[in-house]
């Protein structure tokens, strides 16, 4: 493939050769009018090419006939490129611009550009080639860029992307749940979480905007969104290659050709490619686990027949083959059931031997082939027509996503929960209609229109037990609970589920930004939306012994049992926000917000948990809204050329607060939906960065978040309290459920802090003039829970990771070596009891240390 798009490089090059020669000259100079001393010049569409000297002077001979462009590079200023009318006697005086300075980074995070200070909202920028560089090639690697996102992920469906430690579920993924925070590519928006594990392809800029969103984005956006967009094809021929090598054979390459390929028409491709050796052992299939094998593609065409006029077609897909992300045992706990019910009792009345907990060891000794195999893409057609001093555009898209998955849930040698296969299938479709600009010298805005309409299927997920699970379910040697001891009871035994969730989402929403007295900005925002969802839910047993026994078919039934519901909900919802901004100079701007975010109804499509009788508990089969109230108040300012210090204070106040549940009962697959009557989450964040000239750039930002539930009566037990049995009525009784009101919520630390910084000086690698640079960034996070319900045990201790690389880099050509997780520190990301509550848990493993080199070339 590689090959071919050099080939069809070249091809692209060698058009509209003339045959005279002719001499340009010229001086490059920058635009406070001092020559850019060995800046590049390259005649477009040929390989001709020359230095300019020390004074910006430079020379060079084409055989093109005008008109034609020359692009002029140098390090540290923006490529541009320049369009050669005519031949002249006299040299061309040409200007270039030096990169965007920190305090002159331009947004779209509002649907127009802006300058990011200007904007008041707390908002981090990370470019494309900044991420690159920090080896950021996906979501997951930018929280370590941005102390406010929290993303921990078990696989690519198990992913929970927060800001502020809002926005979804913790833990186990229920699809009957919308994320709280939005994720858009090049304006689209991705309702599946598995979209933040793909690579990214060519990103110019990621936005994070940080609290509710809603009258700006076309999705419920209650804890913050993602604004991402790629760069776009461009007339004149461009291509880009990057090559990555690392330990565990880690090699990644990427490559991107651009060009015109008709009057007003331009394309491009881009191609990622991902490998690298699973970090985990598994000792009894004598293989790696934890592994990358990632391909994406991402073509473009972009057709622009006026000033006026653009129109960006847009097709992706990213094809994803891991070998598997398996989870280790982390630890063993005594509950408060029996000691007959012990883990421990248990693995020993089986003939096995008591797990070694070592989880940095990195092995593994599970039974069955762990696998998340994934598609996703789409195509989107995006319309931007200026009209008068806006811009109306149109976004239509469709995508897809395909989860086929193998996993072991009882995480060892034992053949207890010996499958569980969650495929999935999904099918979006959405189109946005918004305007935005200047609606007065005084007054601009955006008001939008948004419709997105899914369809995720669950196709025969399946879950199914081996001949080990039975002396998981006895609670005792006698009576009844005896006959589970029948030879091949519960041998093969599982649930087959079937089940749809169709939904349909609009909305209308709108945002002004009036400059009502002189530097003070008035900014009211109002959405309206309506959601409807209707679930087809069907699970039926297969496998294990048949028999006709009653007692037999009800021990069988304890542990699955058919299960089928349909249900349909919906309901509507008016939010908004009111934001005062006062910007008395173009240093300082603060600013106060208010509002009310909404995130819809949710469905259980994980299996419910079942009454006395033994038949699903539909009242928990529809989840309620979650309702947020939210205040914030910001400061940015530019102390000093070149400099920025934000800070932001927010409470956020959430009704009816959407949280997963692990169940004890095995037959809830993946845990359930449940309402948490109040949430409160405040804190404070401040960022700042500095800039001097090319030599140096600093930045750091540290954040505190203190999350907690402020009621939340029905709380499932931890892990160490299954079992727990209280007084009712004179009577010792077991139950299920605790109040966990004042407890942290889950996967926020109170202390999140990042740091980086890099310096450069010039120099020369044979015949380029570039600079050379050293580099690095630290990242800590301290201690969170793991657990819907806090913990004793399921607690991530907090970590440090530091990151580093140096190396060269000119306009053309970049190549420096790099390190991450330079102290090899030894880390969870995530940990989660067992199924069945039986004292064990698992965790996600943080990567060990990681080296290699990158070479980046582009002409």
């Amino acid at each position: 493939m590689k090959k071919s798009l050099l080939i069809l490089f070249s091809l692209i090059l060698s058009a509209g050769v003339a045959f005279a020669q002719n001499k340009v000259t010229g001086i490059i100079k920058s635009a406070s009018g001092t020559p850019v001393p060995n800046a590049t010049v390259l005649i477009r569409g040929t390989k001709i090419t020359t230095f300019a000297n020390d004074k910006g002077e430079f020379s060079i001979t084409t055989e093109q006939e005008p008109p034609f462009y020359i692009q002029v590079s140098s390090v540290g200023y923006k490529a541009q490129d320049f369009q050669v009318l005519k031949f002249q006697d006299t040299p061309l005086e040409l200007t270039l611009v030096e990169n965007a300075q920190l305090d002159e980074i331009v947004v779209t995070s509002r649907r127009r550009s802006e300058v990011l200070q200007d904007v008041p909202i707390a908002i981090s920028v990370i470019g494309g080639q900044a991420a690159e560089n920090a080896g950021a090639f996906n979501v997951n690697r930018l929280k370590e860029l941005v102390p406010s996102v929290q993303l921990y992920a078990s696989n690519a469906r198990n992913t929970t992307l927060n800001i502020r430690g809002l926005g979804s579920t913790f833990g186990l993924t229920n699809d009957g749940i919308d994320p709280g925070v939005g994720f858009y590519v090049d304006g689209v928006y991705q309702a599946r979480p598995a979209a933040t594990s793909t690579d990214f392809l060519d990103i110019e800029q990621i936005e994070i905007l940080r609290g509710p969103q809603g009258t700006l984005f076309g999705k419920n956006t209650t804890a913050g969104a993602f604004n991402i967009t790629t760069t776009k094809p461009t007339q004149v021929p461009t291509a880009k290659v990057e090559l990555n090598v690392g330990n565990y054979n880690f090699m990644q390459a990427k490559t991107s050709v651009s060009g015109a390929v008709a009057k007003n028409l331009a394309a491009k491709l881009a191609i990622s490619g991902t490998q690298r050796d699973g970090t985990i052992w598994n000792t009894s299939e004598e293989r790696r686990y934890s592994g990358q094998n990632n391909l994406g593609f991402k073509g473009q065409l972009y057709f622009t027949p006026s000033d006026k006029l653009q129109i960006l077609l847009s097709s992706d897909v990213s094809i994803q083959h891991p070998a598997g992300y398996p989870l280790v045992i982390a630890g063993v706990t005594t509950t408060e059931r029996s000691a007959y019910r012990q883990y421990a009792k248990i693995i020993s009345d089986l003939g096995y031997e008591q797990p070694k907990i070592d989880p940095f060891s990195r092995k593994i000794n599970t039974n069955t082939p762990w696998k998340q195999d994934q598609s996703i893409g789409g195509i989107s057609l995006n319309v931007d027509y200026k009209i008068g001093n806006g811009t109306l555009t149109s976004t239509t898209a469709w995508r897809f996503w395909n989860w086929d998955p193998t996993n072991d849930r009882d995480f060892s040698e034992v053949s207890a929960l010996t499958k569980s296969q969650g495929n999935s299938r999904h099918d979006q479709y959405s189109q946005e209609v918004r305007y935005a600009g200047n609606i007065s010298e005084k007054v601009s805005g955006v008001i939008g229109v948004f419709a997105l309409a899914q369809n995720l299927k669950g196709l025969s997920q399946t879950e199914e037990v081996g001949k080990d699970q039975w002396r998981f379910v006895q609670t005792s040697a006698t009576g009844a609970q005896a006959g589970y001891t029948t030879p091949g009871l519960l041998d093969g035994f599982g649930i087959k589920t079937n089940s749809t969730i169709k939904s349909l989402s609009t909305a209308i929403f709108a945002q002004a930004d009036w400059e009502f007295v002189e530097h003070l900005h008035v900014l009211p925002g109002l959405r309206f939306t309506y959601d409807k969802k209707d679930v087809d839910y069907d699970r039926t047993t297969y496998g294990g012994l048949q028999t006709t026994d009653a007692a037999l078919l009800a021990l069988k039934a304890a542990v699955y049992a058919n299960q089928q519901f349909n249900t349909s909900t919906d309901n509507n919802n008016l939010s908004g926000n009111i934001t005062l901004s006062y910007r008395p100079t173009t240093k300082l701007n603060v600013y106060g917000t208010f509002s009310t975010a909404y995130k819809p109804v949710g469905v259980n499509v994980g299996g419910l948990p079942t009454t006395s009788n033994g038949t699903a508990d539909l009242s928990l089969a529809v989840v309620k809204p979650e309702y947020v109230q939210h205040y914030e108040f910001g400061l940015k300012t530019k102390p000093v050329k070149g400099s920025i210090v934000n800070v932001t204070a927010f409470n956020t106040d959430i009704k009816d607060y959407q949280t997963n549940v692990q169940s004890p009962q095995l037959g809830v697959n993946r845990g359930y939906l449940a309402n948490a009557e109040k949430v409160n989450v405040k804190g404070i964040e401040i960022d700042g960065s500095y800039q001097l000239e090319r030599f140096l750039s600093i930045n750091a930002a540290v954040a505190y978040l203190d999350g907690k539930y402020k009621k939340f009566t029905n709380a499932p037990l931890p892990l160490e309290e299954t079992g727990h049995t209280e007084l009712v009525n004179g009577t010792a009784t077991q139950v299920a459920f605790k109040d966990a009101s004042g407890g942290r919520l889950p996967g926020i630390s109170k202390w999140n802090t990042s740091g980086g910084a890099e310096f450069s000086a010039p120099g020369r690698v044979g015949s380029r003039d570039g600079r050379f640079f050293i580099a690095g960034d630290v990242s800590y996070r301290s201690e969170y829970s793991s657990n819907p319900t806090p913990s004793k045990v399921l607690n991530v201790e907090g970590y440090t990771l530091i990151n580093a690389r140096i190396g060269f880099k000119s306009d053309k050509i970049s190549i420096f070596g790099w390190s991450r997780n330079i102290g090899n520190t030894h880390y969870f990301e995530q940990l989660q009891a067992a199924a069945g509550n039986s004292g064990l848990y698992a965790g996600v493993l943080g990567d060990p240390r990681t080296y290699g080199a990158t070479l980046r070339y582009s002409f």
